[in-house]
């Protein structure tokens, strides 16, 4: 990569997000950074999308089926024709400096293999306290994480073509869990930044059973790289935090033990939930400075609902990895998935 004002390739993967995607749009438009090219790769949407993004001048990428988010960024990618590549959820809208300031990160550290944003603390679009918590949580975890890495968060993520190209594109067989996988491989050869200097608001989650499923879904799906890396996430998934959901989890089993041993036993719960706090404690202070005790004490309990469905996805996904030789392959390397994934970024791309 030139040292000097590459082309960035904005990639854009989209599925039914017309809602916020001219915000989106609109964001990358107004960078302070040049040259950018923006490429919106529509996951066969059936809303107005398309129509959205082409009344802003954008250029419209099409995946030949609906194929997940892995498969519409490997289509982005082979579209591109910029030097860095910049992947964006079309849920977000970035702050005017974050191209700016994620390509200097990666012109002055060339060992950085991607250099990846956190959002900010309020919704793009406020619609209920479940996405006011979430944006808040998912805000003070990554800030918390600053630094290098072993997660890729690919919804605000830049990286050089040249790397992409090295380690490989997204797995489209992984509809949830494929950045877990990608920040894997990637890890193995590069540092992953990530900083708070790349910022942008998303607007995430706003029902409670859904963001549940969703969560419960990807805390199985980890369960057989996990069991590989054998070691915890380096930021982000810290080892503490998944005491602390598993804690939470541990807390409703504990339960019903003071009905069938006695009340001597109503400690044993308590006291688990009181250590699943404790294990994130930063975060509940944070929280309480920044929203105060009112807001905080909802905060607990949709956090401590989100760990017992993340830690009850686990749980389900060590049973399954115990009982599935094909769900412990499930991050195995596949070549012909590799070299199907290019073939279909390549000749299925039809743009508008």
């Amino acid at each position: 990569m030139t040292p000097s004002r590459p082309l960035v390739s904005v990639i854009i993967p989209n599925y039914n997000y017309a809602r916020t995607l001219r915000m989106c749009i609109e964001a990358v438009q107004a960078q302070t950074y040049r040259p950018i090219e923006i490429t919106v790769v529509d996951d066969c949407s059936t809303d107005d999308s398309v129509a959205i993004a082409e009344s802003l001048g954008v250029r419209v990428s099409r995946t030949p089926g609906n194929g997940g988010v892995a498969t519409a960024r490997n289509v982005g990618a082979a579209a591109a024709s910029g030097e860095v590549l910049l992947f964006l959820d079309s849920d977000i809208a970035l702050e005017p400096t974050a191209v700016e300031r994620a390509v200097e990160r990666l012109v002055a550290d060339p060992e950085a293999g991607a250099v990846c944003g956190v959002y900010e603390p309020t919704p793009l679009i406020r619609d209920s306290l479940v996405e006011e918590y979430r944006c808040l949580q998912a805000h003070y975890w990554r800030i918390t994480s600053e630094g290098v890495v072993s997660f890729l968060f690919p919804s605000i993520c830049a990286m050089r073509a040249e790397v992409l190209a090295e380690i490989g594109p997204f797995n489209p067989r992984l509809r949830q869990t494929e950045e877990v996988d990608y920040g894997f491989r990637l890890s193995r050869r590069y540092g992953i930044v990530l900083t708070a200097a790349v910022r942008g608001r998303h607007d995430d989650d706003d029902r409670l059973r859904p963001l549940l499923r969703k969560l419960f879904v990807r805390g199985r799906l980890r369960v057989p790289l996990y069991s590989r890396m054998r070691r915890f996430a380096r930021g982000f998934e810290t080892a503490s935090r998944a005491w602390g959901t598993l804690a939470a989890l541990a807390a409703v089993v504990t339960v019903p033990l003071p009905f069938v041993l006695g009340a001597s036993w109503t400690a044993v719960p308590v006291l688990l939930l009181l250590a699943s706090v404790v294990c994130d404690r930063g975060m509940y202070a944070f929280v309480a400075r920044t929203r105060g005790v009112r807001f905080t004490a909802g905060f607990c309990v949709f956090q401590f609902l989100v760990n017992v469905a993340i830690a009850g996805g686990v749980a389900c996904g060590v049973a399954q990895w115990l009982l599935s030789p094909s769900f412990r392959r499930l991050y195995d390397p596949a070549p012909a998935d590799a070299a199907e994934a290019a073939t279909i970024s390549t000749n299925a791309v039809r743009s508008t």
